[in-house]
């Protein structure tokens, strides 16, 4: 079982495009006189500062990547390597940007992130992944929220879950991934027709399925172990149909690495606490 690693090559991961540098120059974390930016809501904005934080800026990495062919057996449940490997490489280029952007405003976190593909008229044959956020800052500046790394932590959790985290007395530490793409078995002709008006589990797919979703999820895990965290919140797991075929399927396990902090970094117990407003209108 590959576990394929996260570090791009390190040239390729902290380029960035000369364009940002003007932003990001004229951005709240680089300037005093500079303005924040961010994806947040009125609510939680107001929510991350009363946690303690401030946001400096949004931050942006992209790579747009051209994925392989890979030939597997029609009749056989197998892992696309290669195709994984692109989508691992792919991500990890978009992720490492981003968090460059955040390295330029001393940030100590990423909230909010987004990690998404689009496909352009010009380019059928090209993914491109994009990841996105808000680079916060602590207002007592000791840094003790940055990941273990001493760079920033990357999360996507909501403001509203990010707050709850800290009250709880932890901190995100990384936004951590796994993938698998899978190639899922065609069924042959003979044991279609001996399956016509069965019921019947289709064990094949069952089986292809449930090796996939567990590689991606190994995957996940093995990221937040290496990202020294004690567990990973809020896991979602997607299937993902991209340009292969029906039978090749990828995988894709997220969630958010988090680790517990000192007593004296959670938040005091006289903070604001979320609440919920239910309304009455039919």
């Amino acid at each position: 079982m590959p576990l394929f690693s996260n570090q791009p090559n390190q040239n390729a991961a902290v380029w960035e495009p000369q364009a940002a540098d003007t932003r990001l120059a004229k951005t709240a974390g680089a300037s005093p006189a500079g303005v924040f930016t961010s994806d947040l809501s009125v609510s939680e904005y107001v929510l991350l500062g009363e946690a303690g934080f401030e946001p400096l800026g949004f931050v942006v990495g992209s790579s747009i990547y051209h994925v392989g062919l890979q030939v597997g057996r029609w009749n056989k449940n197998t892992e696309l390597q290669v195709l994984t490997q692109a989508m691992y490489n792919a991500r990890e280029l978009a992720m490492a940007r981003m968090r460059a952007e955040a390295d330029h405003l001393a940030a100590d976190g990423i909230v909010g992130v987004q990690l998404r593909l689009q496909m352009y008229a010009w380019g059928q044959n090209c993914l491109e992944f994009v990841a996105t956020g808000t680079a916060v800052r602590h207002l007592a500046g000791h840094g003790a929220h940055r990941a273990p790394d001493g760079r920033a932590f990357t999360s996507d959790l909501s403001a509203q879950d990010f707050f709850r985290l800290l009250a709880a007395g932890a901190v995100p530490v990384a936004f951590v991934l796994g993938t698998c793409v899978y190639h899922v078995a065609h069924q042959g002709v003979m044991q279609s027709l001996r399956q016509v008006g069965q019921n019947q589990e289709m064990l094949q797919f069952t089986q292809g399925v449930y090796e996939a979703r567990e590689l991606a999820l190994t995957r996940m895990q093995a990221e937040a172990a290496a990202a020294q965290s004690s567990g990973v919140v809020g896991v979602t797991v997607e299937v993902k149909n991209h340009v292969w075929g029906e039978h090749a399927t990828e995988f894709l396990a997220t969630g958010t690495a988090v680790r517990r902090l000192a007593d004296e970094h959670k938040l005091p117990e006289t903070s604001p606490k979320p609440t919920f407003t239910l309304g009455l209108d039919n």
